[in-house]
């Protein structure tokens, strides 16, 4: 967040900014007020935060829900059975719109090895189409080194930034590089 609020100023007014990553609750505001997406909401109790924020802001938020649909103790997400039960209370929610669903799959260098996740993926977006009775726009999943079959499978949305401007070298070094 703290990269993203020193660079976000400095960047032509015409592009759309998406967060991505772990969003802490005490973060929620900053997020509301700098990226027109939130792809990465976990949780019932994060998902009241941004919706709290973004009365404030008098804005509504799309949102996709981030899925563990590889069980990654390591990962943040909703377990797909957590997300179900919680999905109807979410889209009760005033001032955001769940707009699809998220994943980032374990890494391989096999993208074949992506394929079950982003599959788990669609048919959980399928599921949560069905509870809610509309359609969910996006799936966004797949990387660099996947994005291929991440399409192949439905994605809307994909992350490619390594494929666009090489590896970071981690945010602390390239603030410092600023």
């Amino acid at each position: 967040m703290q990269e993203a609020k020193a660079k976000i100023p400095l960047c032509p007014g015409k592009l759309r900014w998406h967060f991505i990553g772990h969003l802490q609750s005490n973060k929620c505001r900053d997020a509301v007020e700098l990226f027109e997406v939130i792809q990465s909401v976990d949780s019932l109790p994060l998902a009241q935060e941004i919706a709290k924020r973004a009365e404030q802001a008098a804005k509504t938020v799309p949102i996709l829900l981030e899925v563990n649909v590889a069980g990654e103790a390591s990962k943040f997400g909703y377990a797909p059975e957590k997300l179900l039960a919680e999905l109807e209370a979410i889209n009760a929610l005033p001032k955001i719109e769940i707009h699809g669903l998220m994943a980032v799959p374990p890494w391989s260098s096999e993208p074949e090895k992506s394929r079950p996740h982003f599959q788990r993926l669609r048919e959980m977006k399928e599921r949560c189409e069905q509870i809610l009775g509309a359609a969910l726009p996006h799936l966004s999943m797949g990387m660099s080194g996947d994005f291929e079959v991440a399409i192949e499978e439905g994605a809307t949305m994909i992350r490619i930034g390594t494929a666009l401007f090489g590896p970071r070298t981690g945010a602390k070094a390239a603030a410092t590089a600023d």
